[in-house]
């Protein structure tokens, strides 16, 4: 056996139907869509969400909140990262750049300090935005905030 003589099973393959061809197909008519009705119409396609002329659910529930076109989403690392970080790689100062090498961030996004855990070491720390009780956790250990 070879590419040459290779055949679909036997059955596998039918003919098309062909719809709209004359009352003796037996799919004559109408054409299979029913009498009357958007969907028996040419041209007609269904919308997300149609629900047959009833309220659809996207507009029966309530809407509620604001969500800004412009909103800066920062990537959140804690002060216990921090800490380890600079015990592993012996880090007095820490900005993007070193969290980036470290795989903590991955550069495309700003990068919020927040207070999640301790730290004890004395690090001056860069960054786009700190929460008010890590920048102040940060300062009472002895180390130093810079907003970029």
């Amino acid at each position: 056996m070879d590419l040459s003589n290779l055949k679909p099973a036997v059955g596998s393959v039918q003919k098309k139907t062909r719809i709209g061809r004359g009352p003796g197909s037996g799919k004559g008519g109408t054409s299979t869509r029913g009498h009357k009705g958007a969907k028996s119409r040419s041209g007609y396609s269904r919308k997300i969400g149609f629900e047959g002329g009833q309220m659809p659910l996207q507009r029966r529930l309530p809407k509620f909140g604001f969500k800004p076109l412009n909103r800066t989403e920062y990537k959140a690392i804690n002060l216990a990262d921090l800490e380890a970080l600079a015990v592993a790689s012996g880090l007095e100062k820490i900005g993007v750049a070193e969290l980036i090498s470290s795989g903590l961030v991955n550069g495309k996004q700003p990068v919020k300090i927040l207070a999640n855990g301790s730290i004890s070491k004395k690090l001056a720390v860069e960054a786009n935005a700190f929460s008010a009780a890590a920048e102040k956790a940060i300062v009472e250990a002895g180390g130093s905030v810079t907003k970029l």
